[in-house]
């Protein structure tokens, strides 16, 4: 699974959306939403012959494959040559653009396969499973579509290549284009090659325009504008939501167990994702991650926040294993939904207020914050104060074991910190005085119980000894200064206990699955971003290098990599990676004007 073979590319349309291998079979698309039922689950499945869970075009005589996005587009090539200098090529993508005055982003994908050279020979095996790989859909048939019926989806696919060669896999030489359109169970508006192309132009122009909007850094665009685009592809845009990944049970290292379900979204990941959408311009996919947001905090019984949601904004996610597939490459066990909702995470709670605060300070957003939603941060603060110095899972979420983790205390702090700002903003200086003392005061302890004199940093967990990547933020959090002695001495401790080979660890102490294999990538982008706090800025840029050389060949970033081999492992493409790239390219880049 090194980032040369772990060689997936990631189309969608925030909407829906599909992982292509190199040789342009769709091995993974959960519908009608990205937490569904995965209609395509080969990726899950460790027998090859076993074609089912997949929508592949074989080339007959098949000798090698390229494959490329357009440029600045979601829009995906896959070139497929034989041995007889025949080649086909296949263009996927989902349509995605602005049409009567509205997003048109249906629960579709589009393949459009030309003939490129010589008299190439395919085969189209669209085989949807259902009940997580465990029952293959009813077919029923038209003049130029075939439905795909399970109990909780229908699909029509609708095509103006031969039905009968679909429905029984019967191989036939490409001499003309061909359109095949897979979604919801209606019929087209006009003919398969027209809509195929008309959707292909207004996707292309619609991505286009997207991306010249982006606010980008002068160096390393290219990687910065797939992070960017990815991330978008990443947000449901219904309710707004922002997913961890596309995907489930991808493990973490080999045979680890550590294979979990990331198709939702947590609270913890809002500020990053929301610094990246700042930072690049993206205003309204932001604002709508908020609204998501704030709509939770509102609706949360009692005050309790959990730590993760499905995008509909419910935290109905009881984890079970799924029987019915054996997991990437044999590595089960595969699982669906994640029990880390039923965690207490008290960084929960100082998240939701620190996502929030943007709402206060940016002037380009359409909903301004008011003392209304302040009233309801403030009721999450006051949670916050009580339990800062209480144990719980933590920011890796411990199944097992419960401290007082020092990232949990310090985003409690936040919370605290972040209201004091925004009653100032508010001009509020009652808010003002109550907040501020009370950050100051959790400020205090955290300081002196979190610290360890004999590593001279900050350490996990109160009365603690031992490190985690998360200690690597607390200049970002704005916790400690820069210049404040102790950041250094903590960045330190981390390059001693964390760091093996160019790569940060987690944490390295046994938890309830052994010792650690892989780097989280996230927190190596971190370790590039404290570098750069510290001015030691050649190294956080030769660093950074490192990193984007460990993208797959289409520019996508997997959650874990070994610190050796490079391989890429755990759940893909991984958002918390790709917003890393985002912030240390902006952070890190020369300016438009040095470089003129």
């Amino acid at each position: 699974m090194s980032a040369e073979h772990f060689n997936l590319a990631l189309i969608g349309n925030s909407t829906v959306s599909a992982l292509v291998d190199a040789d342009a079979r769709i091995v993974w698309s959960c519908m009608p939403r990205f937490d569904s039922d995965p209609v395509f689950c080969s990726l899950l499945k460790s027998n090859h012959d076993d074609r089912t869970g997949s929508y592949a075009i074989e080339l007959h005589d098949f000798a090698r494959s390229e494959q490329y996005y357009l440029p600045n587009t979601a829009i995906l090539v896959t070139v497929l040559h034989d041995d007889h200098g025949g080649a086909v090529e296949v263009t996927d993508y989902a349509p995605r653009f602005r049409h009567l005055g509205r997003m048109y982003h249906p629960m579709m994908l589009v393949r459009r396969l030309r003939p490129v050279a010589g008299s190439p020979m395919v085969t189209v095996r669209l085989l949807p499973l259902h009940d997580h790989g465990a029952a293959t859909p009813a077919r029923t048939v038209g003049s130029n579509h075939v439905r795909y019926v399970a109990p909780q989806l229908v699909l029509r696919l609708t095509t103006d290549a031969s039905v009968t060669a679909v429905l029984e896999e019967l191989p036939f030489i490409l001499d003309r284009p061909l359109t095949l359109i897979l979604g919801p169970d209606e019929s087209m508006p006009a003919g398969i090659g027209e809509l195929g192309q008309r959707w292909f132009d207004d996707t292309l122009n619609y991505w286009h325009e997207w991306v010249r909007y982006l606010g980008i850094p002068f160096e390393w665009q290219e990687a910065v504008i797939r992070a960017a685009i990815t991330l978008k592809l990443s947000a449901f845009e219904d309710t707004g939501a922002i997913v961890a990944a596309m995907t489930t049970s991808l493990p973490e290292a080999a045979h680890s167990g550590r294979n979990w379900d990331y198709r939702y979204c947590w609270l913890r990941d809002s500020w990053f994702v929301v610094r990246a959408l700042n930072r690049l311009n993206v205003t309204g996919t932001m604002e709508r991650y908020l609204h998501y947001i704030v709509n939770i905090a509102a609706n949360a019984l009692d005050g309790r926040l959990r730590p993760v949601y499905r995008i509909s904004g419910k935290a109905d996610l009881e984890e079970s294993i799924v029987p019915g597939l054996d997991g990437y490459r044999g590595m089960g066990p595969v699982r669906i939904g994640n029990d880390a909702f039923r965690q207490l995470q008290n960084d929960v709670y100082g998240a939701v207020v620190l996502a929030a605060t943007h709402i206060y300070f940016d002037l380009r957003l359409n909903r301004p914050g008011n003392t209304a939603l302040l009233a309801r941060l403030e009721a999450l603060g006051e949670i916050a104060r009580r339990i800062f110095d209480q144990p719980d899972a933590g920011i890796w979420e411990l199944r097992t074991e419960a401290r007082v983790h020092t990232f949990s205390s310090v985003i409690c702090w936040v919370a605290c910190d972040r209201l004091a700002k925004i009653a100032q903003q508010l001009r509020l200086d009652e808010r003002v005085t109550y907040w501020r003392a009370h950050a100051d005061a959790m400020h205090r302890v955290i300081s002196q119980r979190a610290w360890n004199d004999a590593e001279d940093s900050f350490v996990a967990s109160f009365g603690g000894t031992e490190l985690d990547a998360s200690l690597l933020l607390l200049h970002d959090l704005g916790f400690l200064a820069a210049d404040d002695p102790r950041f250094a001495g903590t960045v330190a401790a981390v390059e001693r206990h964390l760091k093996k080979g160019d790569f940060i660890f987690r944490y390295t102490q046994r938890d309830d699955f052994g010792v650690p294999e892989t780097a989280f990538l996230v927190c190596t982008f971190w370790y590039v971003d404290a570098l750069a706090a510290l001015g030691r800025h050649e190294q956080a840029r030769a660093l950074f290098e490192t990193l984007l050389a460990c993208r797959t060949p289409l520019g996508l970033l997997a959650e874990d990599i070994d610190p050796v081999t490079r391989e890429h492992w755990g759940n893909f493409p991984q958002t918390y990676s790709m917003v890393g790239l985002i912030n240390s390219a902006l952070r890190l880049s020369r300016s438009w004007e040095q470089a003129a």
